[in-house]
């Protein structure tokens, strides 16, 4: 794993790159959080690639659990990917209104992610 920074009107925003899948269940997520934020981040932007395929099928929770934990320590998150291919309209729902509250967004690139967190 790697952690690329980028810092963009003041804010640090940490860019996780990797081939494998980190996020796994909510502790990974609370775990990673943790680390970004010791780092001095304010902001993360994670790949669906690196996301358990269970995170998007909403029945499991753990997409609930996952970005709760983001909510409450306040840290933004952007996760980036192609999500037309998921064809649950729950989940269709779900990332609607992520991307209404500006906390949480599910974006299709790195720089509409940048753009997004860095306001």
């Amino acid at each position: 794993m790697i952690i690329q920074s980028h810092e963009i009107n003041t804010i640090k925003i940490a860019e996780v790159i990797s081939d494998n899948i980190i996020i796994q269940s909510a502790q990974d997520g609370l775990d990673l959080m943790g680390n970004i934020y010791y780092q001095g981040f304010d902001k993360v932007i994670l790949y669906e690639k690196n996301i358990t395929p269970e995170f998007f099928d909403l029945k499991t929770k753990i997409a609930g659990e996952i970005l709760q934990k983001f909510s409450n320590y306040r840290i933004g998150l952007a996760i980036v990917g192609n999500f037309d291919q998921y064809e649950s309209k729950s989940l269709k729902d779900f990332i609607f209104e992520s991307n209404k509250t500006k906390h949480v967004n599910f974006l299709g690139s790195l720089e509409d992610a940048l753009n997004n967190l860095s306001k």
